[in-house]
């Protein structure tokens, strides 16, 4: 796992409490360093999993000082406890300060009346989350227009009305950023009084949103306007259950069936509209954890993009492209989500990769690639290696792992230089303010133009931006490391349950270094591991110039991105994430 800290005390680290002789000491859990001896306190226990705060007062001589123990966070064969103790080590706060708790509170107690707002509090309207989700930024409606044309309503929380800027909670919410999701639990934005309650578009409850209503054909949307409104949602889908909707699986129920139907029109329009342009193809798999009530992983998923999946990305992007359009021409300051062209450089290289893999690549000119060129060359290999991971049937999480890696890292920016990976022009985060500052900034912004709300500062919006960035990358790395955390406690219970240690799995390689390769493994590919070229007896590997393959120097064996290969486990690291992988003719007892 690598290293980041959102946010938090430095000081405050986790550590499992031992015994040394006569000495009860805590021994870090997630990185080697030296242990710490703990005063005795009756109600911990060897084995227990611990917070450490700052050092207390201590009697030692000259004045030396020990840790204090925070609270005890559990045991450190229990999954839910370990990921808990993680993203705190990490310097999430776990909890707010009571007095932004308090503010939430009583935020969350407000009326919101009808004024300034339109009444939609009648028209059919519903949300679709994951089936665990608890905060719900935004809801659908929609309508036919003709055969070729339907009106959609995208309803988005109105945290502004609930978060007064520089108000206690606001002030927190840019602190943490982000909401961090980790498996089994959430470190939240916002207070849950405001993210699970007031805020959320909760089924029959009726919530203050600003709503982007949209009128949209086959050529996208053709007009839109923006305005505060009062909303009541219908119904709580989830995506599983609009699959099976979609599928004929299941009846859809009114008021909502009939506007469900032409919000799936409508984002078919939009789809066919953006598989016309540049836009970059990616497909990718998150896990989903099951958890029991002791806190242990038993089950893992992984989360494919499906058809309700994509209903809703291409409304929210409809919308975001649409304040972000708005936005930009009454010239108000905002974060705009940028993601620059590639560098010709990049794409050149990602084009030797697919070509030392065998993938088809598209055709491009000799010489330097402009932006422009660039971009379509990376949207042109995007699709041609989705095509060919469909036909072979692996490989997608290694060559879509390429393509990503050539592009450029998106990021939030007070100047709007569009979005390379959906050939946008100009592009925002709006549609998720309960969970993301910057969409937060982009409703103040919008709300100075058309409900008369104070402007943001010019300043505060540029200072935003590479502090909003920052945070995301290290809640995304935070939340990867969790998911390591997960994948590798269900492994330890997979391979308990069968009592084989010694079980063959079947997998794929997903990435090459000079040191090994990493392996995705399991029924689903759900585990992942390091095989470390020290294990493959009998000749000498090397990273080939395109780091896309080990090359034995004796044998000229190839071990490809990609190719399918069968693994045994050697040693897991839970606390850490980590597995090493033996190749098949090894055994885990060796």
């Amino acid at each position: 796992m690598s290293a980041g800290a959102v946010q938090g005390p430095a000081t405050r680290r986790v550590a499992v409490l031992a015994r040394q002789g006569k000495f009860l000491v805590a021994e870090p859990l997630f990185a080697p360093g030296p242990r710490a001896v703990i005063s005795r306190d009756r109600r911990y226990a060897v084995g227990d999993l611990v917070l450490l705060g700052p050092p207390g007062a201590g009697n030692g001589r000259g004045g030396s000082r020990r840790p204090s123990i925070e609270r005890r966070l559990g045991r450190p064969e229990v999954a839910r406890d370990v990921i808990e103790a993680l993203i705190l080590d990490r310097g999430l706060a776990g909890h707010f300060d009571p007095a932004v708790g308090r503010e939430a509170r009583i935020a969350a107690e407000a009326q919101i009346g009808m004024q300034g707002r339109r009444d939609l509090r009648e028209k059919p309207t519903f949300t679709i989350d994951p089936a665990s989700a608890r905060d719900f930024d935004d809801a659908i409606s929609a309508e036919v227009i003709d055969a070729e044309s339907w009106r959609v309503w995208v309803h988005i929380a109105d945290v502004c009305a609930y978060v007064p800027s520089r108000s206690l909670v606001d002030r927190e919410g840019y602190r943490r950023a982000t909401s961090v999701y980790v498996p089994g639990t959430v470190e939240p934005m916002l207070p849950a009084e405001l993210s699970n309650e007031a805020c959320s578009l909760n089924p029959g409850a009726v919530r203050a949103t600003v709503t982007v209503e949209m009128t949209v054909g086959a050529r996208g949307v053709r007009t839109s306007s923006m305005y505060r409104s009062l909303i009541r949602s219908d119904e709580r889908l989830d995506y599983d259950r609009v699959d099976r909707l979609f599928a004929g699986l299941e009846a859809a129920a009114e008021p909502w069936g009939e506007p469900l139907a032409a919000a799936r029109a409508a984002a078919g329009a939009l789809a066919a509209r953006r598989e016309g342009r540049s836009a970059v193809v990616l497909e990718s798999a998150e896990p989903e954890f099951r958890f029991d009530d002791e806190g242990n992983v038993i089950a893992a998923a992984p989360t494919v993009q499906t058809e309700s999946h994509r209903l809703i990305e291409h409304l929210m992007i409809a919308a975001n492209e649409q304040v972000a359009g708005f936005l930009a021409e009454q010239r108000i300051p905002t974060l705009y989500r940028v993601h620059e062209r590639p560098e010709s450089a990049a794409v050149k290289r990602l084009l030797g990769q697919l070509a030392s893999l065998g993938v088809p690549t598209p055709p491009a000119p000799d010489g330097p690639l402009t932006a422009v060129e660039a971009a379509d060359v990376i949207a042109a290999a995007s699709t041609l290696v989705a095509r060919w991971t469909a036909r072979a049937g692996h490989g997608g999480r290694a060559l879509n792992s390429l393509v990503l890696r050539s592009l450029r890292q998106a990021y939030y920016g007070d100047r709007n230089l569009g979005h390379a990976g959906l050939d946008s022009p100009r592009y925002c985060h709006f549609t998720s303010p309960i969970r993301r500052y910057p969409d937060l900034i982009c409703h103040r912004g919008l709300l100075s133009a058309i409900a008369g709300e104070p402007a943001v500062e010019a300043t505060f919006v540029r200072a935003a931006g590479p502090w909003t960035s920052t945070r995301e990358r290290d809640a995304m790395t935070i939340e990867r490391d969790a998911d390591d955390v997960a994948r590798c406690f269900l492994l330890e219970r997979e391979l308990r349950q069968d009592g084989d240690r010694d079980r063959l799995f079947e997998g794929e390689v997903i990435g090459v270094i000079g040191a090994g390769a990493f392996v995705a493994f399991g029924e689903t590919l759900q585990f992942e591991g390091m095989l470390p070229v020290r294990r493959l007896r009998g000749d000498w590997w090397e990273l080939n110039e395109e780091a896309t393959m080990l090359v034995g120097t004796r044998s000229g064996g190839r071990l490809r991105l990609g190719d399918r290969v069968e693994v045994r486990v050697g040693r897991i690291d839970a606390p850490r994430g980590r597995v090493d992988l033996l190749p098949s003719f090894m055994s885990a007892y060796d």
